[in-house]
């Protein structure tokens, strides 16, 4: 995982802050005439959210989205971001594939990444035009630490000819030795695009196998796991039905595939998202990190939500007030080595392009 000061010395990528004038820290006071000002958002968001906690919060959203205006900045934010960023300051949120997609179109010329490392390099590889920041580059994944480039080249001489199948939540350097990348919302297509009788998908475990019960396709996989998912347990699951028989549980396939077993549905995060949506159920678990479901809630409050709230540390490190210093001082430019860029973005786009 490159950060921005390493790239600069490859490509000569001149940090943001140089091309854009650093600009004056707003004021952050919560005035009468701002609580008028900002209780319809408010309103909205107001069960998922404290209202000790909005005195605090309402000054950075106003401030971030006047601040987006005068840069040409738009902020991305993946579906694990808190309330806060999620529903008042990001204008586009989904999981790693709407985003990537999104990404791919954005008209701005600034683009904020709320997420972890890896997805602000996707979209820095689809708009290398742009500038794209992270709030804190020491949001990374345990996911993408599990895989490097050379091991994807090692495992090509190991099984040649069998296509390489990446997951999204990897460096842009793994994603150059692939073939094609995925996410969890189309790992199952992309695998049998190939129309081969093998196929490497990695470097989720969890992901393959679950995937593999689903296929033909012979998957062969990589030992990486989501440090959040993993802590799922299949007991913990049939714990919840023995205290409420008609509890409805939805878990992400990065969990273990004992875990998903345990579901009654199963998929990405915007897959689960839309599965609430359409089907309303009066309590539900959503067996993923716990910030999604504050997001879902705002969205369905007829349902209710139970949270076994496993945290994403990598997530949490993004804040309003990291996301208004980026904006400010226009610092943390993701960068990535031009020679890898172009093998990274093909696999990229190929993945995007199969779905349309």
């Amino acid at each position: 995982m490159a950060l921005a000061g390493d790239m600069q010395q490859k490509t000569g990528t001149k940090p943001a802050a140089r091309a854009f004038k650093a600009l004056e820290m707003p004021e952050l006071e919560y005035t009468p005439g701002l609580a008028k000002e900002m209780a319809p958002l408010y309103e909205k968001v107001k069960h998922v959210i404290p209202s000790v906690e909005w005195p605090f919060f309402a000054p950075y959203i106003r401030a971030i989205n006047e601040l987006k205006k005068e840069r040409g900045a738009v902020v991305l934010a993946h579906n694990y971001q808190t309330p806060e960023i999620f529903h008042c300051v990001s204008d586009i949120a989904g999981d790693s594939l709407q985003l990537a997609k999104e990404a791919a179109k954005v008209d701005a010329d600034v683009i904020v990444q709320c997420g972890v490392h890896f997805m602000a390099e996707t979209s820095k590889l689809l708009n290398p035009q742009k500038t794209v920041l992270i709030p804190d580059v020491k949001a990374g994944c345990s996911l993408a630490d599990s895989i490097t480039g050379k091991d994807v080249r090692l495992l090509r001489e190991k099984f040649p000819g069998v296509p390489i199948v990446t997951y999204v939540n990897t460096s842009a350097e793994v994603k150059a030795e692939s073939d094609i990348c995925c996410t969890s919302s189309n790992a199952l297509q992309i695998v049998e695009s190939f129309g081969t009788d093998r196929v490497l998908c990695i470097p989720d475990e969890f992901l393959a196998k679950n995937i593999a019960k689903q296929t033909d396709v012979k998957i062969l996989t990589w030992k990486g796991h989501c440090e959040v998912h993993e802590r799922f347990t299949a007991e913990e699951l049939r714990q919840y039905r023995k205290d409420d028989p008609n509890i409805v549980i939805i878990a992400h396939p990065e969990c273990p595939p004992e875990v998903v077993e345990e579901a009654d549905f199963s998929g990405s995060t915007s897959g689960m998202i839309n599965w609430v949506k359409e089907n309303q159920p009066k309590r539900v678990v959503m067996v993923t990190e716990c910030s999604m479901s504050d997001n879902v809630a705002v969205e369905n409050p007829n349902v209710e939500f139970v949270r076994p709230c496993n945290l994403c540390p990598h997530m949490k490190r993004i804040s309003l007030k990291n996301i208004l210093e980026s904006l400010v001082y226009m610092r943390e430019e993701v960068t990535v080595d031009p020679a890898v860029a172009v093998k990274a973005r093909r696999a990229v786009e190929r993945m995007i392009n199969l779905g349309n």
